[in-house]
């Protein structure tokens, strides 16, 4: 086949009753790795490839800014598994069906549903076999393949399998527009614990191999604007939530640790789902623990947009997260003599800790209180969420005394008062009123 006019090997394999099973039982088997993000690259096609990578926007069933749902083939090399990690639905010692799709069949799924416009990109994981290097060898042949012989512009997400070589490590990155190790457990001993063949140390040396690849591939291309981008897009990795008992204080403090790092784009938090419940060693959970989860999201973004550190949201005395509240709301309530502020008079970082106002509405604020004095009203246009924030600001006719009692407790109630949840809801379930 030709495309630009280039000649391009194709490779047509035969969608027979076998591929069919191999890739149902892959692609259930990767659907708990929630580290799929979006590329936030560009690699744009020149005539003489197949596709493009639009930057900016996400992959993996995200949503584009024109609204576009955009989807990739989430898939694993293999499920089969030399780990007996007690988390995991594909350990060693469970009894699940296995399948294993070689490096060519992979491609050419991959080539043959980008052609029909199934999806815009592949991440690719896979469970350990023989031993690190030879499982990641495997899926850099893929992205190798796709990228070298069939010229593929798309998005391409690899997992790092932990304890692989540097040398593979830094040949996926060549070819990949972003990269994930998983941490899965924040403490090492609760990973030592739930997976003894793992520990931190191969997780985070694939990590260190990412970064320094990525900054020295930025030195280069401050030298030789041509040299090929290195994981243009960063990393990411995942923890697990409740399968361990490591507070949210220890997730939150691993993940800033993490973001501290030039290349950690996105720290993902995956409620457990009890997949192996005949494993004394893992709590007997009904249901994922959503909620908890949606703090640790709302807490991760504090630390990045807000200028929280993580241990202002949890700390000794408050470990975990109050799920009946917002981390935003908790920390607030837990700080009562700084409030209320003056929005006309109040610092912008102050103001961005008011809840009820977001990183938008903090800057306007900022920006419109030079030209008029804010009312109530003012805030409302901006965007604020006057329910939330009237508790905590005074602006104008908006005083502290109209508020009758500020204490954090009478706030609080009244806040959850405002939503009320149906009397057999699980607390543990997200309950959105519409």
């Amino acid at each position: 086949m030709r495309f630009g006019g280039l000649k391009v090997p194709y490779i047509c394999i035969v969608m027979t009753e076998s591929v069919i099973e191999r890739l149902k039982i892959l692609a259930g088997a990767a659907k708990y790795d929630v580290s799929c993000s979006s590329s936030g690259t560009v690699r744009r096609n020149n005539g003489k490839g197949v596709g493009n990578t639009v930057g900016g926007i996400g992959v993996c069933h995200s949503f584009a800014d024109d609204g576009r749902c955009i989807s990739l083939l989430k898939i694993m090399l293999t499920n089969y598994c030399i780990y007996d990690c007690a988390y995991c639905v594909n350990r060693r010692s469970n009894d699940v069906p296995r399948a294993t799709l070689s490096v060519s069949e992979i491609v050419s799924v991959t080539m043959e549903f980008y052609r029909r416009n199934y999806i815009e990109g592949l991440f690719l994981s896979s469970g350990v076999v023989r031993n690190p290097d030879y499982t990641m060898e495997r899926m850099v042949r893929v992205a190798r393949d796709l990228r070298e012989v069939h010229r593929f512009n798309g998005y391409i997400h690899l997992k790092s399998i932990p304890g692989a070589s540097r040398e593979l490590v830094n040949m996926a990155g060549r070819y990949a527009d972003r990269m994930s190790v998983n941490v899965e457990i924040p403490n090492e001993a609760s990973l030592k614990y739930l997976a003894p063949e793992k520990d931190h140390k191969s997780v985070f040396e694939p990590m260190a191999y990412i970064k320094q690849g990525v900054l020295e591939n930025k030195e280069d291309r401050r030298r030789l604007r041509h040299v090929p981008r290195f994981v243009p897009a960063g990393q990411s990795t995942q923890m697990i939530v409740g399968a361990s008992p490591d507070s949210d204080k220890d997730i939150l403090a691993l993940s800033s640790a993490l973001y501290s790092t030039p290349t950690m784009r996105r720290v993902y938090y995956s409620g457990y789902v009890a997949v192996n419940l005949y494993d004394n060693r893992l709590p007997a959970l009904k249901q994922p623990p959503l909620v908890r989860e949606h703090r640790l999201y709302q807490a991760d973004w504090l630390m990045r947009f807000y200028g929280f550190k993580s241990g202002e949201i949890a700390d000794d005395d408050n470990p975990n997260l109050d799920l009946e509240i917002d981390p935003k709301l908790g920390w607030a309530l837990r700080h009562p003599e700084l409030f209320p502020i003056d929005v006309n008079k109040a610092e912008y970082e102050l103001i961005l800790r008011v809840p009820g106002i977001g990183v938008k509405s903090a800057a306007l604020i900022v920006n419109a209180r030079k030209y008029r004095h804010l009312t109530s009203e003012h805030l409302k246009k901006i965007g604020v969420v006057m329910k939330r924030a009237r508790y905590f600001i005074t602006c104008n006719e908006l005083a502290s005394a109209c508020v009758a009692d500020l204490s954090p407790e009478y706030v609080k109630r009244q806040l959850l008062s405002a939503v009320k949840a149906p009397a057999s809801s699980d607390a543990r379930q997200l309950q959105f009123d519409f």
